[in-house]
């Protein structure tokens, strides 16, 4: 079985600031992209001189970006994530957050490898565990014959060895099932996690993609503290964890 991995690959960075205006300096103390998100929004003011003392630094201006809801000028910012070791029942999820961008990995044009990943309500219980294994092995087994069929069922058409084998697989992968380990790049701006996180970090939220969510998070306020410090992670009962913001957009 497969563990999930959650790795930031890229964020913004500024390249001209000066191209702003003359009067306005980047926060030293703030990201790029928290830099990117304080310019887009003195552009709607022309207030490049910080004249309100509340507001003169980058956390300041975010933290009342957030408090007035503001949050068109997040979305100047953005960030890209590789996710591996992930289901594509989480997949089916993902891609629901239409506000994200995703390149997935294709069960056409790649063979599945047997990778299938545990639920983490079964996580350590021998019973489901041994269950769960014996459904990835028979699917698997069905899964090769049955690719190996729809090649010699295909062996009498006039295709390139591509096509064959993409429709090959793109028949057997019926009996795949939603556990099948997958990968994904998902890239979004930073008003576009937020939402995402703050439906999939929630108690109510599938497990594995309120995980994956809560990982993100933890990656966001890594590199953009001023946009995503104002969510708590906090631990349930069944030791999984959730995370919230009094600024969550819900619309």
């Amino acid at each position: 079985m497969t563990t999930a991995s959650v790795v930031l690959v890229a964020h913004t960075q500024f390249v001209d600031p000066a191209a702003f205006s003359a009067d306005w300096k980047p926060d030293p103390d703030a990201s790029d992209g928290e830099n990117l998100i304080e310019a887009g929004g003195r552009a709607c003011y022309a207030s490049w001189t910080r004249p309100n003392p509340a507001t003169a630094t980058n956390a300041g201006y975010i933290r009342h970006i957030l408090e007035v809801g503001h949050f068109s000028v997040l979305e100047h910012a953005s960030a890209t994530f590789w996710l591996t070791g992930v289901s594509r029942s989480l997949t089916h999820e993902l891609v629901r957050s239409r506000l994200l961008s995703y390149s997935q990995e294709s069960q056409r044009f790649v063979a599945s490898g047997g990778g299938m990943v545990t639920p983490p309500l079964f996580d350590g219980d021998p019973v489901a565990e041994g269950i769960l294994e014996s459904a990835a092995l028979a699917a698997t087994t069905l899964y090769e014959r049955l690719a190996g069929r729809a090649e010699e069922i295909l062996s009498t058409r006039e295709l390139s060895p591509t096509d064959r084998r993409k429709q090959a697989r793109q028949a057997a992968r019926a009996v795949l099932p939603n556990m099948t380990e997958t990968k994904i790049v998902v890239t979004g701006n930073f008003r576009a996690f937020r939402h995402f996180i703050d439906l999939r970090a929630t108690a109510g939220a599938d497990v594995e993609i309120r995980a994956v969510a809560v990982a993100m998070l933890r990656e966001l306020q890594r590199v953009a503290p001023n946009v995503f410090a104002d969510y708590a992670i906090t631990r349930l009962d069944d030791g999984t964890e959730v995370a919230a913001s009094p600024y969550a957009e819900r619309s």
